[in-house]
């Protein structure tokens, strides 16, 4: 450990976003930086071209990773559009025929907030990250070209680049002074949430139960699409006391497993009562079709468990409209709060969503039966997938 030399980077900007395996029209963020997000940066401030990155990420993946999130932020979606007028590539590198058009994106975005980073390597391949970042050849930015720094992401101490020698990932966070975005108004959480990078040991040669694999270990981009490999984090509170809004030196690293999802328990009595209450409500009526309800639709899942709401957070559907919605809210990335099918606004694409529906089960219907029939039907099976081809 004496011979590890370990720099800071500082993360803030108005927006972050750290990319996970998100693709096509629906780019999320994670909840902190990624790797391949962190040597991206790193790459970009030694001005090296994406021919050349392969040999460079090389190197950079020797270092260690731990982040400290010091503000989550707050989640924020935004409308893109892509390709207006220059056509829509191919996953081979070519223009899609008869795609001229633009490609209408959701992405997602970290607002306001705020994170350190400690990476750890020997002093040479550090010496070289600290040169590049204090005076980078290409603007640096935080995961993607529209979330520029708002400050120089280099942590400085006495006026030069702040790097440690001989401690771990875990003493590097607690070192440095958690930071308020006001001074004076704003108090340090009474934990700090941490992601850090795990690799194998004499003593722990194999991961802990609770590591987490995240895909971002950047190997290359390949014009089409980058390539990443897996690596293991484990995630830990640190504990701070309270000193003039620092963390102060008995902070402390509590091991914790990876969060829970939150989901509704279906087979609880709590929930069973509130579904039996929220058809009640509705007359056993579906709230959009007026036919029998058989479902009843989550509007949102942030008391998911036992604790909604029935009033505002339950809805009673039939089992065509509850699929409508649900098609619905996969397709725009919708998390913790849902479609309100007695809103008038989604009233048009939820007819939209059950019409598409009907017919695709009913050509797979007839098809699936025929494919189950004597040889002589199989001729209407290849009529009907003629039809579809067209």
């Amino acid at each position: 450990m004496s011979d590890l030399h370990t720099l800071f980077l500082r993360l803030e900007g108005p927006l972050q976003a750290w990319g996970d395996t998100s693709k096509f029209v629906i780019r999320r963020t994670m909840e902190a930086p990624t790797k391949s997000g962190i040597l991206g940066l790193i790459a970009c401030a030694m001005g090296t071209p994406r021919d050349k990155v392969r040999d460079c990420y090389a190197r950079l993946n020797a270092l260690r990773m731990g982040v400290r999130i010091d503000r989550p932020g707050i989640l924020w979606w935004d409308y893109h559009t892509v390709g207006a007028g220059i056509g829509l590539t191919t996953a081979a590198g070519g223009v899609k025929a008869g795609a001229q058009g633009t490609l209408i994106t959701r992405r997602e975005y970290l607002a306001d907030a705020s994170f350190l980073v400690a990476l750890q390597g020997d002093e040479q391949l550090v010496g070289e990250v600290v040169s590049a970042l204090a005076k980078p050849r290409w603007p640096v930015f935080l995961g993607r070209k529209s979330c520029p720094p708002s400050v120089p992401p280099l942590v400085l101490k006495d006026g030069k680049p702040h790097i440690e020698q001989g401690i771990t990932l875990e003493e590097a966070l607690k070192s440095i002074p958690w930071q308020p975005r006001i001074q004076n108004l704003d108090t340090p959480p009474n934990e700090l949430a941490c992601i850090l990078e795990w690799r194998p040991t004499e003593t722990q040669p194999e991961a802990p139960d609770d590591a987490e694999v995240w895909y971002d270990v950047p190997v290359a981009y390949t014009g089409v699409a980058p390539v990443h490999q897996a690596r293991f984090v484990t995630r830990a509170s640190l504990s701070v006391g309270k000193d003039k809004d620092v963390v102060v030196g008995e902070a402390v690293f509590n091991r914790v497993g990876r969060p829970e999802r939150r989901r509704a328990n279906y087979t609880s009595n709590e929930w069973k009562e509130k579904r039996k209450q929220r058809l009640a409500g509705d007359h056993g009526l579906c709230v959009f079709c007026k036919q029998p309800a058989n479902t009843v639709q989550h509007i949102s899942y942030r008391n998911a468990g036992g604790n909604e709401d029935v009033d505002k957070e339950l809805a009673s559907l039939c089992r065509l409209c509850h699929d409508a919605c649900t098609m619905l809210e996969y397709g725009l990335g919708m998390t913790l709060d849902r479609i309100d099918p007695k809103d008038p606004k989604w009233r048009d694409q939820i007819i939209a969503k059950r019409d598409e529906i009907r017919e695709f089960r009913s050509v797979e219907g007839r098809r699936r039966a025929l494919a189950r029939a004597p040889e002589y039907d199989r001729r209407a099976l290849e009529e009907i997938n003629a039809e579809e081809a067209q």
